[in-house]
């Protein structure tokens, strides 16, 4: 039964598919953390370890809520690898192990693209889907990907 919560079927499918990127993206960057968080070495190990772990814990929570919230609109989660990668606007790295200072980088750099991709996002869920739903519970997770930002951006010297 499709959900009858003043948005128009196709506005919710456009929301739907914004929060499929979103989707895609989360999971392109959690599998990223984890992966660094698997390989991390050097002098501050231990530290950017539990800072990896604490960072794709956050994601993997955003994930599920991201999933939920497409359900909520009335449509179908994507959920293999290839749909992911397929939907995801950031780039993966396959058999590169980066340095230290290159992972913190580069998982700067995505969150930062993310956070300025929420915020293109927003006015759409606004203006043209009238899905304040969506654009609220989008700017929640700008706020996070914010905040995991700030913290990498403290180690880049």
């Amino acid at each position: 039964m499709s959900p009858n919560i003043g948005i128009t079927p196709a506005n919710l499918k456009k929301s739907a598919s914004i929060l499929g990127t979103i989707l895609s993206n989360e999971m392109t960057l959690y599998v990223k953390t984890r992966k660094f968080h698997w390989n991390i070495s050097g002098n501050s190990f231990m530290e950017l370890h539990k800072l990896f772990e604490e960072q794709y814990r956050v994601l993997e929570a955003q994930i599920d809520e991201v999933a939920e919230r497409i359900n909520q609109l009335g449509e179908k989660t994507i959920g293999t690898m290839k749909e992911f990668i397929d939907n995801s606007t950031l780039k993966e790295s396959p058999k590169e192990y980066a340095s230290q200072k290159h992972m913190l980088s580069e998982l700067l750099e995505n969150h930062e693209q993310l956070v300025t991709e929420f915020r293109n996002y927003i006015p759409i869920f606004e203006d043209e889907t009238k899905d304040a739903g969506s654009a609220d519970f989008v700017t929640g997770l700008l706020q996070e990907h914010e905040k995991m930002a700030w913290v990498l951006r403290r180690y880049q010297v």
